[in-house]
């Protein structure tokens, strides 16, 4: 009996924990969008050029790496802004291009409505059945080699056909991202830093909406 009380308070403790961590991630979560779709438009109002992608990689992985140094600490806080801000800045030069097309503000918008309604309907996936999703890692560990390979691929010898396959492969990729984040934090197997949840759902939504609107694009000519 004794037993039984320890292994249910051990479990109601550990759905508290896992609660607030939830709360905490997607109170961030909605923060750094709203900074990023600020940094996006200020961007786009300065009329910024399109960042050499060496640039882009060395800022991105840069910043995500002092985020990870510093996520157990205020300076997390501060690290996230800043590499959320530096995301968006970077994005603003691709809205402003499509912008420039003719149907290029219906894309931007069912990009964005596409990329909200599919965080919500995975994140309730993993909220509601309360399905166990780490299996996906590894997935997930291979999928991210593959995608970098074929994207480098694609910079380099500029193929249509690989470069939609690049951008269908992150849209999954994204969206298993995005199931086995949650997953990890509703059933306490591996996350419990909010700021970590957060970088990580960040950057799936992220590579999710740049996806679907690449995707977009193509299927519509432009």
């Amino acid at each position: 009996m004794a037993y039984h009380d320890t292994h249910v308070a051990q479990h109601s403790s550990q759905a508290v924990s896992a609660n607030k961590v939830l709360r905490n991630t997607y109170a961030l979560l909605a923060m750094t969008l709203l900074f990023s779709a600020v940094t996006a438009g200020a961007a786009m109002a300065m009329g910024v050029e399109r960042m050499n992608i060496f640039v882009f990689f060395i800022g991105a992985y840069g910043l995500m790496f002092l985020v990870h140094k510093t996520a157990n600490s205020a300076a997390g806080l501060l690290a996230t802004f800043a590499f959320t801000g530096f995301m968006g800045f970077t994005l603003g030069p691709i809205l402003s291009a499509y912008l420039a097309l003719p149907n290029g503000a219906a894309l931007i918008m069912n990009a964005l409505a596409m990329t909200g309604l599919t965080f919500i309907g995975l994140s309730a996936v993993a909220l509601v059945t309360k399905k166990d999703f780490s299996f996906l890692g590894n997935f997930l560990l291979a999928g991210a080699i593959v995608l970098i390979l074929a994207m480098v691929a694609g910079l380099i010898f500029q193929i249509p056909t690989l470069m939609l396959m690049v951008s269908a492969g992150f849209v999954l990729f994204a969206s298993a991202a995005i199931l086995y984040q949650t997953s990890e934090i509703v059933h306490r197997a591996g996350e419990t830093n909010y700021i970590l949840a957060t970088i990580t759902l960040y950057v799936s939504i992220y590579n999710l909406f740049v996806s679907l609107l690449s995707l977009l694009g193509i299927m519509s000519n432009d």
